[in-house]
Protein backbone atom coordinates (compact mmCIF):
# COMPACT_ATOMS: atom_id res chain seq x y z
CA UNK A 1 0.00 0.00 0.00
CA UNK A 2 3.04 2.33 1.03
CA UNK A 3 4.56 1.38 -2.15
CA UNK A 4 1.17 2.27 -4.04
CA UNK A 5 0.66 5.94 -2.66
CA UNK A 6 4.56 6.66 -3.10
CA UNK A 7 4.06 6.19 -6.71
CA UNK A 8 1.06 8.06 -6.83
CA UNK A 9 2.59 10.75 -5.19
CA UNK A 10 5.81 10.85 -7.39
CA UNK A 11 3.48 10.03 -10.46
CA UNK A 12 1.99 13.24 -10.14
CA UNK A 13 5.23 15.26 -9.42
CA UNK A 14 3.82 16.81 -6.65
CA UNK A 15 7.40 15.91 -4.51
CA UNK A 16 9.21 17.66 -7.54
CA UNK A 17 7.21 20.23 -7.60
CA UNK A 18 7.48 21.31 -4.49
CA UNK A 19 11.30 20.51 -4.43
CA UNK A 20 11.45 22.99 -7.16
CA UNK A 21 9.68 25.52 -5.19
CA UNK A 22 11.37 25.54 -2.29
CA UNK A 23 14.63 25.90 -4.19
CA UNK A 24 13.68 28.81 -6.34
CA UNK A 25 12.56 30.50 -2.99
CA UNK A 26 16.22 29.74 -1.27
CA UNK A 27 18.01 30.87 -4.68
CA UNK A 28 16.03 33.98 -4.77
CA UNK A 29 16.13 35.02 -1.28
CA UNK A 30 20.02 33.83 -1.34
CA UNK A 31 20.34 37.21 -3.65
CA UNK A 32 17.85 39.60 -3.00
CA UNK A 33 17.71 40.06 0.78
CA UNK A 34 20.56 41.42 3.16
CA UNK A 35 19.61 38.93 5.58
CA UNK A 36 21.27 36.35 3.27
CA UNK A 37 25.34 35.14 4.06
CA UNK A 38 26.03 36.79 0.65
CA UNK A 39 25.94 40.18 2.31
CA UNK A 40 27.83 41.35 5.31
CA UNK A 41 25.12 41.73 7.15
CA UNK A 42 21.42 43.24 7.37
CA UNK A 43 22.13 46.65 8.77
CA UNK A 44 18.45 47.83 8.17
CA UNK A 45 17.69 49.43 11.49
CA UNK A 46 14.30 48.59 11.09
CA UNK A 47 14.77 44.52 10.73
CA UNK A 48 17.16 45.22 13.80
CA UNK A 49 14.79 46.61 15.48
CA UNK A 50 12.35 43.50 15.41
CA UNK A 51 15.34 41.53 16.13
CA UNK A 52 16.07 43.53 19.07
CA UNK A 53 12.55 43.33 20.71
CA UNK A 54 12.20 39.88 19.36
CA UNK A 55 15.26 38.81 21.21
CA UNK A 56 14.39 40.89 24.58
CA UNK A 57 10.33 38.70 24.16
CA UNK A 58 12.41 35.04 24.28
CA UNK A 59 14.55 36.72 27.52
CA UNK A 60 11.63 37.44 29.33
CA UNK A 61 11.14 41.45 29.00
CA UNK A 62 7.45 42.63 27.72
CA UNK A 63 7.28 44.32 24.55
CA UNK A 64 5.87 47.99 24.57
CA UNK A 65 6.31 48.45 28.54
CA UNK A 66 10.25 47.03 28.76
CA UNK A 67 11.35 47.63 25.24
CA UNK A 68 9.44 49.52 22.95
CA UNK A 69 8.67 49.00 19.09
CA UNK A 70 5.36 49.71 17.69
CA UNK A 71 4.52 46.51 15.15
CA UNK A 72 2.73 43.21 16.18
CA UNK A 73 3.75 40.54 18.79
CA UNK A 74 3.58 37.90 15.73
CA UNK A 75 6.51 39.49 14.04
CA UNK A 76 8.13 39.94 17.29
CA UNK A 77 7.82 36.41 18.17
CA UNK A 78 8.85 34.61 14.89
CA UNK A 79 11.95 37.30 15.25
CA UNK A 80 12.90 35.67 18.53
CA UNK A 81 12.39 32.60 16.95
CA UNK A 82 15.14 33.19 14.86
CA UNK A 83 17.03 34.91 17.70
CA UNK A 84 17.37 31.21 18.70
CA UNK A 85 19.26 30.22 15.39
CA UNK A 86 21.47 32.67 15.46
CA UNK A 87 22.11 35.15 18.69
CA UNK A 88 24.89 37.46 16.50
CA UNK A 89 23.89 37.54 12.66
CA UNK A 90 20.73 37.33 10.50
CA UNK A 91 21.24 33.77 9.50
CA UNK A 92 17.98 32.71 10.86
CA UNK A 93 15.87 35.73 9.33
CA UNK A 94 17.12 34.57 6.05
CA UNK A 95 15.72 31.16 6.71
CA UNK A 96 12.96 32.67 7.98
CA UNK A 97 12.54 35.03 4.85
CA UNK A 98 12.76 31.59 2.80
CA UNK A 99 10.41 29.83 4.27
CA UNK A 100 7.74 33.01 3.65
CA UNK A 101 9.14 33.03 0.34
CA UNK A 102 8.34 29.16 -0.21
CA UNK A 103 4.87 30.09 0.82
CA UNK A 104 4.70 33.23 -1.53
CA UNK A 105 5.72 30.74 -4.50
CA UNK A 106 2.89 27.98 -3.71
CA UNK A 107 0.25 30.82 -3.46
CA UNK A 108 1.77 31.81 -6.72
CA UNK A 109 1.24 28.63 -8.04
CA UNK A 110 -1.86 27.71 -7.14
CA UNK A 111 -3.29 31.54 -8.20
CA UNK A 112 -1.43 30.73 -11.66
CA UNK A 113 -3.32 27.37 -11.94
CA UNK A 114 -6.86 29.22 -12.04
CA UNK A 115 -5.61 30.50 -15.48
CA UNK A 116 -3.51 27.96 -16.72
CA UNK A 117 -1.98 24.74 -16.63
CA UNK A 118 0.00 23.26 -13.75
CA UNK A 119 3.23 22.43 -15.63
CA UNK A 120 3.17 26.91 -16.90
CA UNK A 121 2.47 27.93 -14.09
CA UNK A 122 5.31 26.00 -12.19
CA UNK A 123 7.49 27.75 -14.60
CA UNK A 124 6.01 31.46 -14.29
CA UNK A 125 5.94 31.02 -10.02
CA UNK A 126 9.58 32.09 -10.02
CA UNK A 127 9.47 34.97 -11.85
CA UNK A 128 6.72 36.36 -10.20
CA UNK A 129 8.32 36.17 -7.00
CA UNK A 130 11.65 37.63 -8.74
CA UNK A 131 10.15 40.78 -9.80
CA UNK A 132 8.10 41.38 -6.32
CA UNK A 133 11.50 41.07 -4.54
CA UNK A 134 13.32 43.03 -6.88
CA UNK A 135 11.38 45.81 -6.16
CA UNK A 136 12.41 49.02 -4.03
CA UNK A 137 9.40 48.21 -1.99
CA UNK A 138 10.89 45.05 -1.41
CA UNK A 139 13.65 47.49 0.37
CA UNK A 140 16.80 45.60 2.33
CA UNK A 141 14.59 42.67 3.46
CA UNK A 142 12.69 41.26 6.43
CA UNK A 143 10.00 44.43 6.80
CA UNK A 144 6.92 43.40 8.39
CA UNK A 145 5.05 43.77 4.91
CA UNK A 146 7.04 40.94 4.06
CA UNK A 147 5.96 38.85 6.83
CA UNK A 148 2.47 39.75 6.18
CA UNK A 149 3.02 38.76 2.34
CA UNK A 150 2.20 35.01 2.65
CA UNK A 151 -1.17 35.62 4.15
CA UNK A 152 -1.98 38.21 1.56
CA UNK A 153 -1.50 35.59 -1.34
CA UNK A 154 -3.40 33.05 -0.19
CA UNK A 155 -6.59 35.25 0.66
CA UNK A 156 -5.92 36.34 -3.04
CA UNK A 157 -5.90 32.62 -3.82
CA UNK A 158 -8.99 31.51 -2.20
CA UNK A 159 -11.13 35.21 -3.50
CA UNK A 160 -10.01 34.29 -6.40
CA UNK A 161 -10.94 30.38 -6.77
CA UNK A 162 -14.24 31.26 -5.15
CA UNK A 163 -15.20 33.94 -8.10
CA UNK A 164 -13.08 32.32 -10.63
CA UNK A 165 -14.91 28.39 -9.95
CA UNK A 166 -17.66 28.58 -8.02
CA UNK A 167 -19.68 31.92 -7.85
CA UNK A 168 -22.43 32.36 -8.04
CA UNK A 169 -23.22 28.42 -8.19
CA UNK A 170 -22.17 27.91 -5.04
CA UNK A 171 -21.61 29.67 -1.49
CA UNK A 172 -18.26 30.21 0.06
CA UNK A 173 -17.68 27.05 2.42
CA UNK A 174 -17.75 28.00 5.92
CA UNK A 175 -14.24 26.26 6.76
CA UNK A 176 -12.59 28.50 4.09
CA UNK A 177 -14.45 31.72 5.58
CA UNK A 178 -12.73 30.67 9.03
CA UNK A 179 -9.15 29.98 7.46
CA UNK A 180 -9.16 33.73 5.38
CA UNK A 181 -10.38 34.77 9.43
CA UNK A 182 -7.27 33.18 10.44
CA UNK A 183 -4.90 35.02 8.06
CA UNK A 184 -6.43 38.39 8.46
CA UNK A 185 -5.86 37.99 12.71
CA UNK A 186 -2.29 37.16 11.65
CA UNK A 187 -1.85 40.08 10.03
CA UNK A 188 -3.59 41.91 12.60
CA UNK A 189 -1.21 40.73 14.66
CA UNK A 190 2.25 41.85 12.46
CA UNK A 191 0.69 45.02 11.29
CA UNK A 192 -2.74 46.32 11.05
CA UNK A 193 -2.67 48.68 8.21
CA UNK A 194 -2.67 45.60 5.40
CA UNK A 195 -6.18 44.89 6.90
CA UNK A 196 -7.72 46.72 4.39
CA UNK A 197 -7.27 43.64 1.93
CA UNK A 198 -9.10 41.21 4.50
CA UNK A 199 -11.55 43.98 4.87
CA UNK A 200 -12.51 44.18 1.29
CA UNK A 201 -12.42 40.48 0.85
CA UNK A 202 -14.85 40.31 3.94
CA UNK A 203 -17.64 42.77 1.95
CA UNK A 204 -17.62 41.08 -1.19
CA UNK A 205 -18.72 37.43 0.05
CA UNK A 206 -20.64 39.15 2.28
CA UNK A 207 -22.08 40.44 -1.06
CA UNK A 208 -21.73 37.40 -2.25
CA UNK A 209 -24.42 35.73 0.48
CA UNK A 210 -26.68 39.44 0.02
CA UNK A 211 -26.67 38.66 -4.11
CA UNK A 212 -28.40 35.41 -3.20
CA UNK A 213 -30.82 37.15 -0.70
CA UNK A 214 -29.22 35.01 2.12
CA UNK A 215 -28.99 38.38 4.92
CA UNK A 216 -28.43 35.56 7.81
CA UNK A 217 -26.04 33.95 5.39
CA UNK A 218 -23.96 37.23 5.00
CA UNK A 219 -24.44 38.03 9.13
CA UNK A 220 -23.28 34.26 9.81
CA UNK A 221 -19.86 34.67 7.33
CA UNK A 222 -19.04 37.80 9.15
CA UNK A 223 -19.51 36.47 12.28
CA UNK A 224 -17.02 33.02 11.57
CA UNK A 225 -14.59 35.80 9.41
CA UNK A 226 -14.08 37.65 12.52
CA UNK A 227 -14.14 34.24 15.13
CA UNK A 228 -11.07 32.78 13.14
CA UNK A 229 -9.97 36.86 13.46
CA UNK A 230 -9.77 36.18 16.96
CA UNK A 231 -7.85 32.86 17.26
CA UNK A 232 -4.44 34.42 16.60
CA UNK A 233 -5.17 37.31 19.60
CA UNK A 234 -5.80 34.23 21.94
CA UNK A 235 -2.07 33.51 22.72
CA UNK A 236 -1.34 37.61 23.52
CA UNK A 237 -4.40 38.60 25.35
CA UNK A 238 -3.27 35.51 27.77
CA UNK A 239 0.32 36.64 27.67
CA UNK A 240 -0.29 40.31 27.84
CA UNK A 241 -3.03 39.49 30.79
CA UNK A 242 -1.05 37.30 32.91
CA UNK A 243 1.60 40.10 32.74
CA UNK A 244 -0.48 42.67 33.45
CA UNK A 245 0.10 44.45 30.06
CA UNK A 246 -3.44 44.59 28.08
CA UNK A 247 -2.86 48.75 28.49
CA UNK A 248 0.53 48.25 26.85
CA UNK A 249 -0.58 46.11 24.21
CA UNK A 250 -3.42 48.24 23.17
CA UNK A 251 -1.20 51.92 24.05
CA UNK A 252 2.46 50.72 21.85
CA UNK A 253 0.67 49.33 18.88
CA UNK A 254 -2.96 50.34 18.56
CA UNK A 255 -2.86 53.79 20.41
CA UNK A 256 0.70 54.76 18.93
CA UNK A 257 -0.05 54.03 15.17
CA UNK A 258 -3.31 55.07 14.76
CA UNK A 259 -3.46 58.55 16.97
CA UNK A 260 0.28 59.23 16.60
CA UNK A 261 2.26 58.06 14.10
CA UNK A 262 -0.46 58.96 11.75
CA UNK A 263 -2.12 61.81 11.05
CA UNK A 264 -5.49 60.50 11.61
CA UNK A 265 -6.60 62.76 14.70
CA UNK A 266 -5.31 65.63 12.96
CA UNK A 267 -8.07 67.90 11.01
CA UNK A 268 -6.58 67.04 8.14
CA UNK A 269 -6.45 67.87 4.32
CA UNK A 270 -10.22 67.73 2.57
CA UNK A 271 -11.68 64.78 1.25
CA UNK A 272 -10.69 66.31 -2.41
CA UNK A 273 -7.07 66.93 -1.11
CA UNK A 274 -6.84 64.18 0.38
CA UNK A 275 -8.30 62.13 -2.98
CA UNK A 276 -5.56 64.18 -5.01
CA UNK A 277 -2.33 63.33 -2.68
CA UNK A 278 -3.00 59.80 -2.55
CA UNK A 279 -3.47 60.03 -6.69
CA UNK A 280 -0.16 61.08 -6.74
CA UNK A 281 1.33 58.87 -4.11
CA UNK A 282 -0.36 55.96 -5.92
CA UNK A 283 1.90 57.36 -9.05
CA UNK A 284 4.69 57.75 -7.44
CA UNK A 285 4.64 54.09 -5.88
CA UNK A 286 4.06 52.90 -9.79
CA UNK A 287 7.23 54.65 -11.14
CA UNK A 288 9.36 53.51 -7.74
CA UNK A 289 8.17 49.93 -8.65
CA UNK A 290 7.67 49.63 -12.13
CA UNK A 291 9.41 45.95 -11.86
CA UNK A 292 6.19 44.42 -10.98
CA UNK A 293 3.39 47.24 -12.23
CA UNK A 294 4.27 46.83 -15.64
CA UNK A 295 3.09 42.73 -15.01
CA UNK A 296 0.34 44.05 -11.82
CA UNK A 297 -1.38 46.71 -14.23
CA UNK A 298 -2.31 44.98 -17.06
CA UNK A 299 -3.33 41.79 -15.26
CA UNK A 300 -5.44 43.36 -13.16
CA UNK A 301 -7.22 44.84 -15.65
CA UNK A 302 -7.41 42.18 -17.69
CA UNK A 303 -8.81 40.48 -14.27
CA UNK A 304 -11.64 42.77 -14.06
CA UNK A 305 -12.64 43.39 -17.82
CA UNK A 306 -12.06 40.10 -19.37
CA UNK A 307 -15.58 38.58 -20.94
CA UNK A 308 -17.83 35.80 -18.82
CA UNK A 309 -17.07 36.85 -15.60
CA UNK A 310 -20.26 37.93 -13.22
CA UNK A 311 -20.03 41.75 -11.66
CA UNK A 312 -19.28 40.70 -8.16
CA UNK A 313 -16.20 39.27 -9.64
CA UNK A 314 -15.07 41.88 -11.32
CA UNK A 315 -15.64 44.25 -8.31
CA UNK A 316 -13.95 41.70 -5.87
CA UNK A 317 -10.48 42.01 -7.71
CA UNK A 318 -11.16 46.14 -7.81
CA UNK A 319 -12.48 45.93 -3.76
CA UNK A 320 -8.98 44.28 -3.00
CA UNK A 321 -6.84 46.80 -4.25
CA UNK A 322 -8.74 49.68 -4.00
CA UNK A 323 -8.80 48.79 0.03
CA UNK A 324 -5.50 47.19 0.24
CA UNK A 325 -3.96 50.19 -0.84
CA UNK A 326 -6.19 52.12 1.12
CA UNK A 327 -5.49 50.73 4.19
CA UNK A 328 -1.77 51.76 3.78
CA UNK A 329 -1.68 55.06 3.14
CA UNK A 330 -4.89 57.03 4.43
CA UNK A 331 -2.82 57.39 7.09
CA UNK A 332 -0.83 59.79 5.88
CA UNK A 333 2.43 58.26 6.59
CA UNK A 334 4.83 56.92 3.45
CA UNK A 335 7.96 54.82 3.07
CA UNK A 336 9.60 52.76 0.69
CA UNK A 337 8.43 49.77 2.10
CA UNK A 338 5.01 50.20 2.29
CA UNK A 339 4.34 49.64 -1.02
CA UNK A 340 5.52 45.69 -0.72
CA UNK A 341 1.74 44.26 -0.35
CA UNK A 342 0.58 46.22 -3.48
CA UNK A 343 2.90 43.48 -5.22
CA UNK A 344 0.06 41.01 -4.26
CA UNK A 345 -1.80 41.27 -7.47
CA UNK A 346 1.46 40.77 -9.65
CA UNK A 347 0.66 37.18 -10.13
CA UNK A 348 -2.12 38.31 -12.57
CA UNK A 349 0.23 39.34 -15.06
CA UNK A 350 1.67 35.98 -15.09
CA UNK A 351 -1.83 34.58 -16.08
CA UNK A 352 -2.20 36.76 -18.89
CA UNK A 353 1.18 35.87 -20.29
CA UNK A 354 0.49 32.48 -19.69
CA UNK A 355 -2.55 32.80 -21.33
CA UNK A 356 -0.99 34.58 -24.26
CA UNK A 357 1.61 31.76 -24.75
CA UNK A 358 -0.83 28.91 -24.32
CA UNK A 359 -2.65 31.14 -27.26
CA UNK A 360 0.59 31.48 -29.33
CA UNK A 361 1.43 27.82 -28.77
CA UNK A 362 -1.60 26.22 -29.84
CA UNK A 363 -1.76 28.32 -33.14
CA UNK A 364 2.05 27.12 -33.92
CA UNK A 365 1.55 24.00 -32.95
CA UNK A 366 -1.52 23.37 -35.33
CA UNK A 367 -1.03 20.51 -37.80
CA UNK A 368 1.97 19.26 -35.87
CA UNK A 369 1.66 15.79 -33.93
CA UNK A 370 2.17 16.77 -30.18
CA UNK A 371 5.30 15.36 -27.83
CA UNK A 372 5.75 12.39 -26.60
CA UNK A 373 5.36 12.24 -22.66
CA UNK A 374 9.17 11.74 -22.33
CA UNK A 375 10.12 14.79 -24.00
CA UNK A 376 7.37 16.66 -22.47
CA UNK A 377 8.94 15.95 -18.98
CA UNK A 378 12.17 16.97 -20.00
CA UNK A 379 11.12 20.13 -21.61
CA UNK A 380 9.49 20.95 -18.23
CA UNK A 381 12.62 20.30 -16.16
CA UNK A 382 14.60 22.64 -18.79
CA UNK A 383 11.91 25.09 -18.78
CA UNK A 384 11.91 24.91 -14.95
CA UNK A 385 15.83 25.25 -14.67
CA UNK A 386 15.58 27.95 -16.91
CA UNK A 387 12.81 30.15 -15.17
CA UNK A 388 14.68 29.20 -11.98
CA UNK A 389 18.15 30.51 -13.14
CA UNK A 390 16.40 33.84 -15.14
CA UNK A 391 14.52 34.92 -11.92
CA UNK A 392 18.03 35.11 -9.81
CA UNK A 393 19.41 36.75 -12.54
CA UNK A 394 16.68 39.00 -12.83
CA UNK A 395 17.18 40.03 -8.77
CA UNK A 396 20.50 40.31 -9.69
CA UNK A 397 20.16 42.83 -12.10
CA UNK A 398 17.28 44.84 -10.64
CA UNK A 399 18.12 43.92 -7.05
CA UNK A 400 19.45 47.62 -5.05
CA UNK A 401 20.80 45.58 -2.74
CA UNK A 402 23.44 43.73 -5.09
CA UNK A 403 25.85 46.30 -4.88
CA UNK A 404 26.22 45.69 -1.18
CA UNK A 405 27.21 42.30 -1.62
CA UNK A 406 30.87 44.00 -2.04
CA UNK A 407 31.25 45.11 1.04
CA UNK A 408 32.93 43.81 3.91
CA UNK A 409 32.45 43.18 7.88
CA UNK A 410 36.35 44.82 9.20
CA UNK A 411 35.24 47.68 6.94
CA UNK A 412 31.58 48.95 8.79
CA UNK A 413 31.35 51.01 11.62
CA UNK A 414 28.98 47.93 13.45
CA UNK A 415 31.89 45.48 13.32
CA UNK A 416 34.47 48.15 14.59
CA UNK A 417 32.34 49.39 17.00
CA UNK A 418 31.59 45.68 18.38
CA UNK A 419 35.57 45.07 18.88
CA UNK A 420 35.72 48.10 21.06
CA UNK A 421 32.21 46.82 22.92
CA UNK A 422 33.22 43.28 23.49
CA UNK A 423 36.10 44.43 25.66
CA UNK A 424 33.83 44.64 28.17
CA UNK A 425 32.00 42.05 30.29
CA UNK A 426 28.34 42.11 30.29
CA UNK A 427 27.85 44.78 28.21
CA UNK A 428 24.59 47.27 28.18
CA UNK A 429 23.96 49.77 25.52
CA UNK A 430 21.33 52.43 24.53
CA UNK A 431 21.05 53.61 21.01
CA UNK A 432 20.21 57.22 20.57
CA UNK A 433 19.50 59.45 17.47
CA UNK A 434 18.24 56.64 15.03
CA UNK A 435 16.27 53.24 15.25
CA UNK A 436 18.30 50.36 16.34
CA UNK A 437 21.87 50.33 13.85
CA UNK A 438 22.56 47.03 14.52
CA UNK A 439 25.36 46.81 17.69
CA UNK A 440 22.62 45.13 19.72
CA UNK A 441 22.49 42.20 17.45
CA UNK A 442 26.08 42.23 16.63
CA UNK A 443 27.11 42.05 19.90
CA UNK A 444 24.35 39.92 21.42
CA UNK A 445 23.38 42.96 23.71
CA UNK A 446 19.84 42.46 25.24
CA UNK A 447 17.77 45.65 25.40
CA UNK A 448 17.78 46.98 29.29
CA UNK A 449 15.78 50.56 28.81
CA UNK A 450 12.16 50.93 27.38
CA UNK A 451 13.16 53.26 24.73
CA UNK A 452 16.41 51.34 23.84
CA UNK A 453 16.31 53.35 20.54
CA UNK A 454 15.27 57.05 18.98
CA UNK A 455 11.55 56.60 17.93
CA UNK A 456 10.33 58.52 14.71
CA UNK A 457 7.23 59.39 17.25
CA UNK A 458 5.89 62.75 17.73
CA UNK A 459 5.47 62.09 21.58
CA UNK A 460 8.15 63.73 24.46
CA UNK A 461 8.97 60.61 26.07
CA UNK A 462 11.67 59.36 24.02
CA UNK A 463 14.03 61.97 24.28
CA UNK A 464 13.23 62.28 27.45
CA UNK A 465 13.79 59.34 29.03
CA UNK A 466 16.80 58.39 26.85
CA UNK A 467 18.33 61.62 28.21
CA UNK A 468 17.86 60.40 31.97
CA UNK A 469 19.39 56.98 31.37
CA UNK A 470 22.56 59.53 30.07
CA UNK A 471 22.72 61.48 33.11
CA UNK A 472 22.28 58.21 35.14
CA UNK A 473 25.28 56.54 33.79
CA UNK A 474 22.40 53.45 32.85
CA UNK A 475 24.11 51.94 30.09
CA UNK A 476 28.18 50.41 30.01
CA UNK A 477 27.75 51.89 25.83
CA UNK A 478 25.95 54.76 23.83
CA UNK A 479 25.65 54.56 20.58
CA UNK A 480 24.82 58.21 18.90
CA UNK A 481 24.11 59.02 14.79
CA UNK A 482 25.24 62.43 14.16
CA UNK A 483 24.38 64.52 17.14
CA UNK A 484 24.23 63.45 21.10
CA UNK A 485 23.60 65.45 24.12
CA UNK A 486 26.58 67.42 25.44
CA UNK A 487 25.37 66.40 29.04
CA UNK A 488 26.61 62.43 27.66
CA UNK A 489 30.52 63.86 28.55
CA UNK A 490 29.43 63.92 32.30
CA UNK A 491 29.46 60.29 32.37
CA UNK A 492 30.88 59.08 29.22
CA UNK A 493 33.86 59.19 27.36
CA UNK A 494 33.87 59.06 23.63
CA UNK A 495 35.68 56.34 22.42
CA UNK A 496 35.45 55.88 18.63
CA UNK A 497 33.69 57.33 15.48
CA UNK A 498 32.82 56.04 12.12
CA UNK A 499 31.58 57.74 9.13
CA UNK A 500 28.49 55.79 6.79
CA UNK A 501 27.18 56.67 3.89
CA UNK A 502 23.68 55.80 2.65
CA UNK A 503 21.80 56.66 -0.31
CA UNK A 504 24.09 59.48 -1.29
CA UNK A 505 23.90 60.79 2.44
CA UNK A 506 26.77 60.92 4.93
CA UNK A 507 26.29 59.61 8.89
CA UNK A 508 28.64 59.38 10.94
CA UNK A 509 28.32 57.05 14.01
CA UNK A 510 29.82 57.88 17.86
CA UNK A 511 30.09 55.15 20.21
CA UNK A 512 30.78 56.27 24.26
CA UNK A 513 31.62 53.97 27.40
CA UNK A 514 31.08 54.83 30.63
CA UNK A 515 33.41 56.71 32.72
CA UNK A 516 35.17 54.66 35.55
CA UNK A 517 33.43 56.57 38.45
CA UNK A 518 35.83 57.01 41.36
Amino acid sequence: MFERIKGTVLKDGRVVASVYLMASAFLIMMIATRSSFLYPCNNWNDANSYFSVGKALFNGRMPYRDVFDQKGMYLYFFYGLCYLISHTTFIGVFLFEVILAAFNLFGICRILQLYVKRSMALVLSPLVLSVVVSSFSFYWGGSAEEVCFPFLIWGFYFSLDYFQNRYPREIMEWKVILINGILAGMVANIKFTVLGFFFAWMMCIAFSFLAKKDFLGAVKGCLIFLGGMAIPFIPWVIYFAWNHGLYEWYWGYVHINVFVYSNLNEEGPGLFERIYVLSKLLYWVIRKNMIYFCFLIPGVIWNVLGRGKKLLARFNTLALCFFLFLGIYVGGSELPYYAFPLAVFTPLGFALIGRILKWGWAHVAVGKKAQDTKKGKTAGVVAGMVSAILSAGIVFAVSMNIPYMSEKREDLFLYKFKEIVEETENPTLLNIGCLDAGLYTVCDIVPSCRWFQTQTLAIDDVLKEQERYIKEGQTTFVIARNDYPQAIFEKYELVSEEPWYHEGQEFTYYLFRLREME
